[in-house]
């Protein structure tokens, strides 16, 4: 074989795209480089929290009688104005600066984490 073909075959195999293989698409978040797009994958991050707490809150609900579906949303929204204040205060101390937007975006992406695993163990707690 020449060794040009050589080095191509070894190059395509080498990268992983011979014999039917592809490349995984690069998560653009895992090497976000600039301060917007840590800003961005960080708010990305958090809705995708914020998504997956509601799904679970939803599901805790669908098994509640009417007085607990009523605690529960009174419960619930007192935490998110819990939450969303306690993140708007942890992220002024960079008032200002651009790294703001992602201090909070983590911050209430952590909190909603949390709440789920609280919402989750619920959820166990009344399926045993």
């Amino acid at each position: 074989m020449k060794p040009v073909i050589t080095f191509l075959l070894l190059s395509l195999l080498i990268s992983g795209t011979a014999f039917g293989q592809r490349k995984k698409k690069n998560d653009p978040c895992a090497n976000a480089q600039t301060q917007y797009e840590m800003n961005q994958c960080a708010g990305k991050a958090f809705r995708a929290a914020d998504a997956t707490l509601n799904e679970v809150y939803r599901k805790l609900v669908s098994m509640l009688n009417e007085d607990e579906k009523a605690q529960l949303k009174d419960a619930q929204t007192a935490w998110l104005k819990y939450r969303d204040t306690n993140c708007e205060f942890v992220a002024d101390e960079y008032k200002g600066g651009s790294i703001r937007p992602l201090i909070l975006a983590t911050c209430l992406g952590n909190m909603t984490k949390s709440r789920t695993a609280e919402l989750k163990t619920q959820i166990k707690e009344r399926t045993l």
